[in-house]
């Protein structure tokens, strides 16, 4: 079953589309192709009737009509049964053809989910030597604690080595260190339900095979982290995007005219679970990577009930969740119910070199992913693990200093953008590491093109959504020091420049390099 927009819905999400600016279908139609581009109306979503929008618009069917009429001129808007269409984004070709790209049909023609641009997609591939990393969300080693848990390790070590080696469930102090986390935090854990992967998207990829079959939905955020959307894709499984809401009135970063705060829309998020059935709903409610929102206690219960009532597993990723820079109180989702499957790691808080992570779940579903992972390997390295007990067991220690750190970071890079990049528009996020811009124009890819010869790297905004959105949107960690990040926003002035001063290279640069993000 494809999504599908009812009237109401749409009308909410325009907001006041009709400015007097233009002929009242020109309008309509920029609007909501603005709202496919940003990822607002998922591709592949069936609009309104025409009179049913008419009517909920109190205007015209004749508007309406030559709206959808030019949105499918554009090549926004498939021709469906009776007067619906389904949204779509335009792709052109080297021949100067268009090809209409979206859920059900991919850029070579072929059935499916869509193709990536060349270059869009090519995991493990390090920067070149004197590029500034901005395709990278993650810190340094938080060294001397590291180093430490690890010399402690290596005592700990040859009492291990007369076993096997081989442990699918992960060593019983790190799951024991890690249960009693989530227990003091609320959500009350055994070691029986925990299991240690390599990493979050180990982690991701053992749940997807665990849970999900070739061609089963899969809902997911949108934008959502590309490792995760790659993750669904690789397994066969079909990507089911929920657009983010505008918060009309609000702003995330107020005091400096920042963009309007972004929400998760329940109302969205319940209708696609009860229309579309997923298998698995792939969320990150703390500090959301790339947008850094935090949903707060009363979403996640909501959440909870919808995903109970559609029969769909909940998997929360809590990644970044000990980034809190800000200090704002939630509760982790599992403390809200037993069905609630949980992604952890030490990647973001402590080093992503540990590649140490986690699945809290009930014992039983434990048991079936554990199942799953003789697969994909027997177990994770039992040094690391040894590691990894020490700085869950002292997860605090290392991260007051760390937490200053980003906050002055982020700090830096609002003013910096703010003074270098006053069109683009930020907010302010309350913890994360990383604000996710919106620019002025769909130039996330071209601006990805061009950056390297002005010294710096970036993950265009397209790989954060499905199908091509995002064009307008590019993620900026705030990871580097304070006179890292002057040189790179500086370098983001200069590649701005360029694509203002040469309008053509926004239609020619469609392919981004091929970049690893994190």
């Amino acid at each position: 079953m494809s999504a599908s927009l009812n009237a109401s819905a749409l009308a909410r999400l325009l907001g006041e589309w009709n400015l007097g600016a233009g002929p009242a279908y020109r309008e309509l139609a920029d609007v909501v192709r603005l709202l496919v581009l940003d990822g607002r109306v998922a591709l592949d979503t069936a609009l309104p009737s025409e009179r049913a929008l008419s009517e909920a618009l109190s205007v015209s069917r004749t508007t309406v009509t030559a709206a959808y009429g030019h949105l499918r001129e554009q090549g926004f808007l498939s021709s469906g049964q009776g007067s619906r269409g389904r949204t779509r984004i335009p792709r052109v070709t080297p021949l100067g053809t268009t090809v209409l790209t979206g859920l059900g049909l991919s850029a070579t023609g072929g059935s499916g989910a869509p193709a990536a641009a060349p270059g869009l997609a090519a995991p493990g591939l390090a920067a070149p030597a004197g590029l500034i990393d901005l395709a990278y969300a993650s810190l340094p080693a938080s060294g001397e604690v590291v180093h430490r848990a690890f010399a402690a390790a290596l005592t700990e070590l040859p009492a291990l080595l007369p076993g096997f080696g081989y442990d699918a469930m992960g060593l019983l102090p790190l799951r024991e260190a890690v249960a009693a986390r989530y227990t003091a935090a609320g959500a009350p854990t055994t070691a029986e339900q925990i299991m240690v992967t390599s990493g979050a998207q180990h982690a991701l990829n053992i749940i997807i095979r665990a849970l999900a079959g070739r061609q089963d939905r899969v809902l997911v955020e949108h934008p959502s982290y590309p490792n995760a959307l790659d993750a669904i894709r690789a397994a066969g499984c079909r990507a089911i995007p929920v657009a983010f809401t505008a918060v009309h009135g609000t702003h995330a970063n107020a005091a400096d005219g920042g963009q309007p705060a972004l929400a998760w829309d329940m109302h969205a998020l319940r209708a696609t679970m009860m229309q579309q059935r997923p298998k698995v709903a792939y969320v990150v409610p703390d500090f959301h990577n790339p947008t850094g929102q935090l949903m707060p206690d009363l979403q996640r219960r909501q959440l909870v009930r919808a995903a109970a009532a559609a029969g769909t597993v909940l998997v929360v990723d809590e990644t970044l969740r000990e980034l809190n820079l800000d200090g704002a109180e939630t509760t982790p989702v599992a403390a809200f119910s037993p069905a609630v499957v949980t992604i952890g790691s030490l990647s973001k808080s402590h080093w992503g070199g540990l590649r140490t992570g986690w699945i809290r779940a009930s014992e039983a579903m434990i048991q079936r992913f554990a199942a799953a992972r003789t697969s994909l390997d027997l177990g994770g390295p039992v040094m690391e693990q040894l590691a990894a007990a020490h700085l869950v067991r002292a997860l605090d220690e290392p991260l007051p200093a760390r937490l200053t750190a980003l906050r002055d970071n982020r700090a830096a890079l609002l003013e910096l953008l703010a003074g270098h990049l006053p069109e683009w528009e930020t907010g302010r996020p309350a913890g994360g590491l990383s604000v996710w811009c919106r620019l002025p124009a769909p130039v996330s890819t071209a601006l990805t093109v061009i950056a390297p010869d002005f010294g710096i790297r970036l993950a265009a905004g397209p790989r954060f959504g499905i199908g091509g959105a995002f064009e307008r949107y590019l993620r900026v960690p705030f990871t580097l020091a304070p006179e890292q990040l002057e040189t790179a926003v500086l370098a983001l002035r200069s590649a701005q420049d360029r694509l203002d001063a040469a309008p053509q290279l926004r239609r020619t640069l469609k392919n981004a390099p091929a970049v690893a993000i994190a």
